[in-house]
This record gives structure tokens, C-alpha cells and sequence, in this order.
């Protein structure tokens, strides 16, 4: 390449490396919320776990162990950016998703659950539970929430 200014050759501008996102952490969407690749599988849930930010990755893992324990071998995947708990063939019947002040669990047949979790949805069917900073939460019940809702047709998504 030729400078116009004084017709001598010059070098090109060095080029930046690919952008080479398994090297780098996570980027955080709104909220806070992991951008993971999709992907089936316990590794791609771990790694959204792992990249969610501050007080909300403790309490992601604590969450996911919970899960993990109320249904042996729960199918686990991560889609549009928050990881799906399942039974493998049967669909998906809850989701992880993290906003700027709590994190939010859709069990999707949640009007199906007694007694219903606490939040509404738009989405028929759809129930949500917050998990907020600093407060506690009934573990049992959530668990009881959990094993219903594994019981339960689940999502095709």
C-alpha cells in the first residue's frame, strides 16, 4: 500500500487477533446475566454458574446442588443465556436467569404446583421464585417445588 502523501510504501495497521471467547470470561448482559454459549450437559450450566457475578454465583451453585439432589440425573442445558433443569426426552420444567437484584426461577408448569410459587407471569402456566441477596428461603419447600415440577410434561424449547 502507497501513502498518497509521499508515494512510499507502507505497512498495513498490524491486525487484531479473532476475538477468542473460550480464553475470556463471560460477557455479562443485562442484569448481570452470563452470556454461555448454548450447549447440553452439566458443564455449560456450571460454567453460567460460575460466571454469574458476586453474592448470585454462590447462591447459583447452592441452587443448582438443591436441584441436583431433589432429581437424580436431571437433564441440564444452557439456552438463550440461562441454563434449563429437564428430564432427558421429557422437556424442560425450570430456568435459571439472573437480574440486577435477584435471581429469577420459572417453573414452567408452576400453576400446577401447590402451593404456587409466589411470582406471576405473563406466560400461561409459568410460576417464578426470587432468590435475593441476604434473604433466606425455605429450602424444603422449594425442593418439594422442584420434585413436583419434575413430575410434571415439561417444555419443548
Amino acid at each position: 500500500m502507497a501513502d498518497k502523501a509521499s508515494g512510499k510504501a507502507r505497512k498495513p495497521a498490524p491486525r487484531k487477533a479473532d476475538d477468542d471467547t473460550s480464553s475470556k470470561a463471560p460477557r455479562l448482559l443485562s442484569g448481570g446475566n452470563p452470556q454461555i454459549p448454548k450447549g447440553d450437559g452439566d458443564a455449560p450450566v456450571q460454567a453460567y454458574i460460575a460466571a454469574m457475578p458476586g453474592w448470585k454465583r454462590d447462591a447459583g451453585q447452592h441452587i443448582d446442588t438443591l436441584i441436583a439432589r431433589a432429581v437424580p440425573g436431571v437433564h441440564k442445558a444452557v439456552k438463550w443465556n440461562s441454563p434449563l433443569y429437564g428430564n432427558d426426552g421429557g422437556g424442560w420444567f425450570l430456568s435459571l436467569h439472573c437480574y440486577d437484584k435477584y435471581i429469577k426461577i420459572a417453573f414452567f408448569r408452576g400453576t400446577s404446583l401447590r402451593p404456587m410459587p409466589p411470582e406471576a407471569s405473563r406466560m400461561a402456566g409459568t410460576r417464578y421464585f426470587h432468590v435475593r441477596e441476604g434473604e433466606s428461603f425455605d429450602e424444603d419447600q422449594f425442593t418439594d417445588w422442584v420434585k413436583q415440577a419434575s413430575r410434571l410434561p415439561g417444555e419443548r424449547m
